[in-house]
Formats: C-alpha cells, sequence, structure tokens
C-alpha cells in the first residue's frame, strides 16, 4: 500500500466510524460479560474500559477534523498512546491470569477526587474485584488475551497511519492546515 492511500485513510469517514464503533462495540462486550454473563470487572479491566473510552472520543474528534492535517496528526498521536496504555494495561492482566506478574490490585482507580468516574458512572466504571483471572471468550482465549492482541494491532496501524501522515506528499489535499 503506498503512502498516499494511507494517508487517504486518515481522511476517510469509514476509518473513524470503524473506530468508534469498535470502541462502542469493545464497552457493549465488556457490560455484557459483567451484567449477563456476571463477570465483574477488576481494577485493570475498568482502566482499559477508560482507555476504550478515549479511544471513542478521540475517534469522533478525528471524524470532525479528518481534513486537517495537523489535528489528524495529534489525534492519531493520541490515539497512539491510548493504544501503547492498552497494551501496558493488557500486559498486566495477562501476567496476573497467568502468574508471571506478581502482584495485587485494589478496589481504587487511584484518580483525584475531581474526576470520580467511578462514582459519576458507577454501572460501567466502578471496580467489583481484585485481579485473577479474566473469562474465556472463544476457541479457549481469554479476554487477557484478546485484549493483547487487539491492542498491539491498533498501536501498530496507529503507528504505520503516523508514519505515513508525517510524510510530505503532493496530491493529498489537506484542507485548511
Amino acid at each position: 500500500m503506498k503512502i498516499m492511500d494511507l494517508q487517504a485513510v486518515v481522511i476517510s469517514k469509514l476509518f473513524w466510524l470503524v473506530l468508534i464503533l469498535l470502541g462502542f462495540a469493545l464497552e457493549a462486550t465488556a457490560l455484557y460479560y459483567q451484567y449477563v454473563l456476571q463477570e465483574p470487572p477488576c481494577i485493570v479491566c475498568i482502566h482499559v474500559r477508560l482507555l476504550i473510552a478515549a479511544m471513542i472520543i478521540l475517534a469522533t474528534t478525528g471524524l470532525f477534523l479528518r481534513n486537517k492535517k495537523v489535528f489528524s496528526w495529534i489525534i492519531i498521536l493520541l490515539l497512539l498512546l491510548v493504544f501503547i496504555t492498552m497494551i501496558d494495561r493488557s500486559y498486566q492482566l495477562l501476567g496476573t491470569e497467568r502468574g508471571f506478574f506478581i502482584g495485587s490490585c485494589s478496589m481504587d482507580l487511584g484518580f483525584p477526587a475531581w474526576f470520580a468516574i467511578d462514582k459519576w458512572l458507577p454501572w460501567i466504571f466502578a471496580v467489583k474485584t481484585t485481579c485473577g483471572y479474566t473469562p474465556v471468550i472463544a476457541f479457549g482465549i481469554t479476554m487477557a488475551e484478546a485484549l493483547m492482541g487487539l491492542s498491539i494491532v491498533l498501536a501498530l496501524l496507529a503507528t504505520v497511519l503516523l508514519l505515513a501522515i508525517s510524510k510530505r506528499r503532493k496530491g493529498l489535499n489537506f484542507r485548511g492546515l
């Protein structure tokens, strides 16, 4: 795929809509596991939910500012940071589950009092259990493994797109630099 094609991805509505829909699908899946399958979330799970919410907010912003190269670059950079943090959180979940990460997690999100998201939206962001294991979602793959794989793929995608839009090419018009 040419750099020009990758730059076109960033300005397409479809790219941003797919990210938004992916975020909502991930949040809905988490809530399904919590409320239907009775799998309470731990602190790391809530951190991942918050990162996915950040992805939705950034992707929505990206949808509206997709024709502005500078803003697209900043948004994709921020998405990359979100995805790298998701890799870290997923690794912690996986390590706790597999036993190569020794430690316990608390029931406190660790955010300042002015950001009491677990109090404002407890049905989504309240910690309900300590870390230990994640449920199997399909084909013997646990939620921690799936999150790790997805986070890596998203981080690689963001990296490639960031590099593509950083290249100065003639022919693709980003309006309103």
